[in-house]
């Protein structure tokens, strides 16, 4: 397996539009779903990659909290997969993301990051825009690990 030498640090600035419908339940209960894309740039010396395209789409329930997927596309089209949760504080409690791996040199990244939501605008009509601030992680690349599970005769 990887060493750790290979972890990837990284901070990052993510800046993006989208659309959220919302369902209210009871007076207190509400339900949306939600997608937003936009840029999102990478910091530090050992980071993933610059730059990628980063979208998000997410169900958030008040009682029970936000569960997510996004998907990182760099400029060669490798993408980098991930699933997202967050509490019922949503969207201004902290949101964590573990990396599920990818296509091309991110097939086998695996890591976490996290991050808060700042909504920007909203909209009557569903349109939402908004930034990521905190946000910081670590991934690590690398191809699979050798299985040295054996099965026994029992």
């Amino acid at each position: 397996p990887p060493g750790p030498a290979e972890i990837r640090t990284f901070t990052g600035k993510w800046s993006a539009t989208g659309t959220r419908q919302v369902m209210q339940l009871e007076s207190s209960h509400q339900a949306a779903i939600f997608r937003v894309t936009g840029s999102l740039l990478l910091e530090g010396k050992q980071r993933l990659k610059r730059g990628f395209k980063a979208e998000l789409i997410g169900f958030f329930d008040s009682l029970k909290g936000m569960l997510g997927s996004s998907v990182w596309t760099d400029e060669h089209g490798d993408k980098v997969f991930s699933e997202l949760q967050g509490d019922t504080d949503f969207p201004s409690s902290l949101i964590s993301g573990t990396f599920l791996g990818g296509t091309g040199r991110y097939a086998h990244v695996t890591g976490e990051y996290t991050f808060k939501w700042r909504r920007l605008t909203s909209s009557e009509y569903g349109k939402v825009s908004g930034r990521v601030v905190d946000l910081k992680g670590w991934a690590r690349l690398g191809s699979p690990a050798a299985s040295s599970d054996s099965l026994e005769d029992q």
